[in-house]
Parts: structure tokens; sequence; C-alpha cells
């Protein structure tokens, strides 16, 4: 049986929680919204949130998304409400879903979506560097392809009645919308947002912090799979293979001609990749322009999927 761990998310919705006693529950992690849009925040997230990390779980917190609105404007609220309180093992999530009558949809295309979910990612990231991001995102957002590929998934489905303590979901078999990998998966929204984890507690403790230490480790690592024509090989991807990962990660923009050369342009894109993962990039260095096999591994995955 795949190892696990439990936890909720609260908002504005929940009052303050008992977390020590959640905590001696069983309870690992617990989220809790921290800002929606350009400019709103949760009142309750302050009260929330120093409460999860005084209990020792593991923290995180998300931003409801508005893709109809500015990505950068959005990223910066949310980056103002939570950077008091992140910190290293301090988990951000991007919830991506449309309201009923698709108010924070309207007027935007799938591409465009997925260009406003890559573009938050990049900015928080950014903001706070070596800690996890990753996207709360239904089965419809993933089929209408709003969602980046190689992106940390945090899945919401309810199968009902049948499956609503975390022993029941614990038998159930792990999700896979669309064939994406999931993370943790939401299965409950009664009497509050239950979720599990697919990680050991321990695991998920030092996955949180931004180490590649998880249970996976042990597992011989599979090389991703690529579109046709663009499998690397063991030495250096060329310069053109490299540029086309770069665009469809989101690192490089697309309007930047293919070249055969590894110009400035090229080495601009490994470098904004490097910074939103800093574990690939060279010690000591804040801008690395040199990709190496780990750091080109994990960019193909991001930009194509396993």
């Amino acid at each position: 049986m795949t190892s696990t761990s439990r936890g909720i998310d609260v908002s504005i919705y929940q009052a303050a929680q008992n977390w020590p006693k959640l905590k001696s529950d069983g309870l690992t992690f617990a989220f809790a919204k921290a800002s929606e849009g350009q400019s709103s925040r949760d009142s309750r997230f302050g009260t929330h949130i120093q409460g999860i990390k005084a209990a020792g779980l593991i923290p995180g917190a998300y931003h409801f998304a508005w893709p109809n609105q500015d990505a950068a404007k959005e990223a910066a609220n949310y980056i103002a409400a939570v950077k008091p309180y992140a910190g290293a093992g301090f988990l951000h999530w991007l919830d991506l879903e449309a309201y009923s009558d698709r108010r924070n949809y309207t007027g935007r295309t799938a591409a465009q979506i997925k260009a406003y979910a890559v573009a938050w990612i990049a900015a928080v990231q950014k903001a706070f560097p070596g800690q996890r991001v990753g996207i709360y995102t239904s089965a419809s957002d993933i089929t209408a392809g709003h969602v980046p590929a190689g992106v940390t998934l945090w899945y919401p489905a309810y199968p009902g009645a049948s499956v609503d303590t975390y022993a029941e979901a614990e038998k159930r078999t792990k999700p896979a919308p669309s064939g994406r990998t999931v993370a943790i998966w939401q299965f409950t929204s009664t009497p509050v947002d239950r979720n599990l984890a697919y990680m050991s507690p321990t695991a998920m403790r030092t996955w949180a912090k931004g180490s590649d230490a998880d249970e996976d480790d042990a597992k011989p690592y599979t090389p991703p799979k690529f579109p046709t024509g663009l499998a690397p090989n063991k030495a250096a991807p060329s310069a053109v293979t490299l540029q086309r990962a770069l665009k469809a990660a989101g690192y490089m923009s697309k309007s930047v001609a293919e070249s055969p050369h590894y110009g400035p342009a090229t080495q601009a894109g490994v470098i904004a990749f490097h910074n939103a993962h800093p574990r690939y990039r060279a010690a000591g260095k804040k801008s690395d322009p040199a990709i190496g096999p780990k750091g080109w591994a994990a960019l193909f995955s991001l930009a194509y999927g396993k």
C-alpha cells in the first residue's frame, strides 16, 4: 500500500481550528487561503497560518486565480500576503478553477489560461527560491489544457459518502486525471476539505523543504518521453532542442527565433529555468546559463510531461 499523509485546507469560511489536537489525531499538513485576484485577501489567513505553523504541521497557502486579470499583479498580491509566513518547507498553490458562472475565466482561451498559470508560478517561484509551487485544479481544467506539464498537482474529486474519511480514501486507487500524476487528492469537503498526500509524513516533510530525497528516489530514474524529433541524447541537447523545451515550459518567449547557437537568448532562458528551480543550477551560482543532465531532464519533463 502506498504511504500517505493526511491534511486539510481552510479559508474564511472556517473558524479557528484546534491545530494541536488535529496534529495529535494524525494530521500532517494544512493549507489556508491567502488571496484572490489582484487585491483581495482572506481575512482569516493570518490566524489560520499562524496556528498551522505553531502546531508543527507542514504549512501551505493558496491563491484563487482570476486568469482574465493580470498574472503579475495577482502573484504580487499573493506574495505580499504570505511573505511574513513563508519559509523553508512552505508550500504554495495556485487555485485554478472557474466560478460556476465562469466570471473569472470570461474572455480567455485555454492557451491564455495556461499562460497565466505559467506566469503566476514563475513569479511565485522567483519570490520564494527553493520553495515548491503547485496547482490545485480539476479534471475539467486539465482536459481543457489549462494546466502546464510537469507542475505538481493538488486534485479535487469527490466520490461521495463512500469516501468521506481518510481510511476510506486510503483504500482507493490514486487518481490519475488525463494520465497526470497527482501529489495530493482532496476527496471530500464534508465537514471540512480533507486531503490525502501520496507520501509518508517523513517523506512529505523532506519533499516540502525542496529536497528530491522523497520516496521515489529509491526507484530507478525513467527518462521522460518526448515528442518525435526532440528526444535528447546523454551528452547535451542541441540549441534548437533546448530552445523548444524552454518555450514549451514557459521560460523563453515563443517569438524568439530558433537558432543553432547557444546565444544570449537561450542562456537567458536557461537562467530563468534555474532561478525557478535552483536545485538544478551549479552550486553557489545565482544565474547559471549552463544546463546539466539533471536540469535538462527536469526541463524536458516540465515541457512535455513524462
